[in-house]
């Protein structure tokens, strides 16, 4: 079942949010050749926990750290460790802050050092097609409408969107309905609603769509060894534009 947020639910939701929001950005800020995806996951817990928040991903279904860290052809769901970044990687954070009974999630990919321009294309487009999709995150729309212009938008520009893995709708539970492709057909799934909150998150091969599933039963990789790139914001259905939840005040990223 969708629920639609009250005003105080959004409010608490727009907590969640900044916090998590500023984690993904110190995260960002730490994508440096030498330091290690560990280092990287220490800092964001610490963080997350001093704005009185908890880590939303830390023992959720068994996981076993605070953030994702999914480097070049790693996906999504990369466990931190002992991997030390290098010169022209490309770093996949995911984040979530739960406080006050909401959760906020949000991801970006960020280059380490200097990375290829195909590789800076990767994360551009990618990006771009998460506010191609919003274009349609407007009450009246159909959900679908926000998956089809991700799709378009992507191949267009010669990659490929990820089959089995989407987006979600978020609240009180990390993941709620409705579930939200970044593949499809415009015109399909429920009309959006004002309060109605779900992450958007583009998830793009630089080539084939086809995944590997890795035996550590989270990390997700793409079957060719290509880049693969990850954008994610949590979104507010408004009266009018939607508002991003996770965005911090002057930042896209």
């Amino acid at each position: 079942m969708i629920t639609l947020k009250s005003s105080h639910e959004i409010e608490l939701m727009r907590r969640a949010g900044k916090i998590t929001a500023a984690a993904r950005a110190l995260a960002r800020d730490m994508v440096k050749p030498g330091v290690t995806t560990q280092q990287i996951d220490k800092a964001v817990f610490q963080f997350i926990k001093s704005q009185g928040a908890t880590p939303s991903f830390l023992h959720y279904n068994g996981y076993p750290a605070s953030v994702c860290v999914s480097v070049n052809d790693e996906i999504i769901h990369g466990i931190p460790g002992k991997r030390v970044l290098q010169e022209g990687d490309i770093v996949s954070v995911d984040v979530g802050a739960y406080i006050g009974g909401f959760h906020g999630d949000c991801a970006g990919t960020y280059p380490c050092g200097r990375v290829s321009e195909e590789a800076m294309r990767l994360i551009r487009v990618t990006q771009e097609s998460f506010f191609e999709g919003i274009r349609y995150a407007r009450e009246g729309c159909r959900l679908s409408d926000i998956s089809a212009a991700v799709q378009k938008y992507v191949e267009a520009n010669g990659f490929s969107v990820v089959r089995e893995y989407v987006g979600h709708g978020i609240g009180r539970n990390m993941h709620e309905s409705p579930e939200v492709p970044n593949y499809g057909k415009p015109g399909h799934g429920p009309r959006l609603l004002r309060g109605m909150t779900i992450a958007v998150e583009p998830m793009v091969n630089a080539g084939s769509a086809a995944i590997r599933q890795m035996p550590d039963g989270w990390t997700v990789k793409t079957a060719d060894g290509k880049y693969a790139a990850h954008y994610e914001n949590t979104v507010l259905i408004t009266a009018g534009e939607p508002e991003l939840l996770t965005v911090a005040e002057g930042s896209l990223v």
